[in-house]
């Protein structure tokens, strides 16, 4: 036990320099933990001798993992998933599926091989995403909304494929016809269980366990790995269970409060499944998988992100918004590697297959990371090649422009970039007495402002062909509010090769955005975090200069 705790101290030391390493890289901090399980394992240091202790950690943290997928999942966000959302991941699946298949029986893998690989490479990872997404403050824009939908459409694929996988596990002599009918009947009896435990049991028992923030913990825990052991025994699997859990408690009142808590256990615990990831990976049979990784790879990164443009512009959309929404599926996720790590348990697959695919993460993720952080300087370059994904009349963004009202004139400020700050500033320069115009390229946004009664176009303030059709003749301000320094500098830029002649005042969301940002031709630079602070100090010593006692 001395040296199991020893081991463990060690393997937390080497993970979390490695884990801000890779912050430092601006990478995801899977892929350092992966690292750090080959180097610690026994292909290299040997470090790693409790594995029986490693493995159990590791099944509890995908256990935790399905449970918050399960608990993000409400029924009503299910029901409202928009088409685009639903045709752009299906068709996702559906293509990578086909053609992943077809190009790994070319790379030489049997059959039943080539369809787990396949799968696999349809999984994206949401926790990246959302976490890229948010970072970029993107979550709500356009893109990411679509991006958001066709994840929860890939992590219900997810659970329905380890479904199917649990089935066919030890029934190998059975046929097509009798697994699935075994597993209908199950799907069905759980179907009828989670139905009544969502309907009367649930709801008092979370209402009384919640009465204690720690107990509340305990619960979910327990509830988690609980049904991932009763999903086991029922012949599904410990995932499914899991997020069956997870999925019971989503109409609850209690759900943010339960993944706020769970969030940090499920970031440790997955520590442990790609330590023991790395450590299990056998380095002298992943050379030969080199080149069939790398070929995999561009397929995931290429192929995934031009099936989705072609179904989103297919659909009405502007090729700039199907190539931001795209390149979120331009890598596989922690779920490809788990459905990998089923398949070998279950003999279905070698330890190879799973190295192989261990490579296509590290290199896609880490490929990815760095296309979604750059992805608006990258769409500018290859722009012109993608056209093609795109009508000539992208009717479904056009229409945020159907019934739009326009200032009467031209206004004195032009406002661009339509977010939370740009909103506020919008309404606050308007009850100022000041003509505004707005402009934000998401069409829900702009249809929202209009009937509130707000001078709004729709369009993409970066191109110089949109800033041509806004009345800047007469304006004396235009106002920047995009969420990014590329963005920004782009459309000052713009601004000046379309010869406005008034005042550009830009925003500095970040830290040391400011520093960057002073090398642009503006007249002013709105840093919101340090003005804000500012206006605080000022309240806040007012009203202590009022309360405070004379001496």
């Amino acid at each position: 036990m001395h040296e199991a705790f020893t081991e463990f101290a060690i393997l937390l030391l080497i993970s979390a320099a490695a884990g801000a390493i890779a912050l430092r890289l601006r990478q995801p901090v899977l892929i350092a933990y992966i690292v750090v399980g080959i180097v610690a394992g026994p292909a290299v240091l040997g470090l790693v001798s409790a594995q029986g202790e490693v493995d159990l950690l590791a099944q509890v943290g995908v256990a935790v993992l399905l449970f918050l997928v399960g608990l993000k999942l409400d029924i009503k966000e299910i029901k409202h998933l928009g088409p685009v959302a639903l045709a752009t991941g299906l068709g996702q699946l559906a293509f990578t599926i086909v053609f992943g298949f077809v190009l790994t029986r070319v790379l030489g893998r049997p059959p039943l091989e080539a369809l787990y690989i396949a799968i696999a490479l349809t999984f994206s990872s949401t926790i990246i995403i959302v976490k890229l997404l948010s970072d970029k403050r993107e979550l709500e824009s356009l893109h990411g909304r679509i991006a958001v939908g066709f994840l929860i459409v890939q992590d219900l694929a997810v659970v329905l494929a380890m479904m199917v996988m649990s089935a066919t596990g030890g029934n190998a002599d059975q046929g097509l016809t009798q697994i699935f009918l075994s597993l209908g009947w199950r799907i069905a009896v759980a179907a009828v269980g989670m139905f009544v435990l969502m309907r009367w049991v649930l709801p008092p028992l979370v209402a009384a366990m919640a009465r204690s923030q720690e107990l509340l913990l305990v619960f979910a825990v327990a509830w988690g790995t609980g049904l991932a052991a009763l999903g086991e025994w029922a012949g599904f699997s410990r995932e499914a269970g899991a997020f069956l859990a997870g999925f019971s408690l989503a109409s609850t009142a209690y759900r943010d409060g339960i993944g706020a808590r769970l969030s940090g256990l499920r970031d440790f615990l997955l520590l442990f499944f790609f330590l023991d990831l790395g450590a299990k990976l056998d380095l002298s049979a992943l050379s030969g998988e080199v080149m069939p990784s790398i070929v995999l790879a561009v397929f995931v990164l290429i192929g995934n992100p031009l099936i989705v443009m072609a179904i989103m512009g297919f659909m009405g959309y502007r090729s700039r918004t199907g190539f931001l929404a795209g390149l979120t599926v331009a890598q596989i996720s922690e779920f490809s590697i788990i459905f990998i790590a089923m398949g070998v348990s279950f003999g279905h697959v070698g330890s190879d297959t799973l190295g192989l695919v261990t490579l296509v993460g590290l290199i896609t993720i880490a490929l990815s990371t760095y296309l979604i952080l750059f992805s608006h300087p990258l769409y500018d370059r290859l722009a012109p090649w993608l056209q093609r994904f795109q009508r000539k009349v992208p009717h479904r963004e056009l229409a945020g422009t159907d019934g739009m009202s326009i200032t009467s004139g031209a206004p004195e400020v032009v406002v661009l970039g339509l977010g939370r700050y740009g909103i506020r500033l919008l309404r606050g320069l308007e009850r100022a007495g000041f003509s505004v115009l707005g402009a934000d390229f998401d069409p829900d946004r702009t249809r929202s402002l209009r009937r509130d009664g707000l001078s709004v176009r729709y369009g993409d303030v970066t191109e110089r062909a949109f800033l041509d059709e806004l009345p800047l003749a007469g304006a004396h301000w235009v106002v920047s509010a995009l969420p990014d320094v590329a963005s920004t500098r782009s459309l000052v830029e713009a601004l000046r090769e379309h010869g406005f002649r008034g005042s550009i005042a830009i925003v500095a969301r970040e830290p040391g955005d400011d520093i960057e940002l002073q090398s642009l031709d503006v007249d002013l630079i709105l840093e919101p975090v340090s003005d804000a602070v500012d206006r605080t100090i000022d309240t806040l010593s007012h009203a202590m200069q009022r309360t405070r006692q004379p001496a």
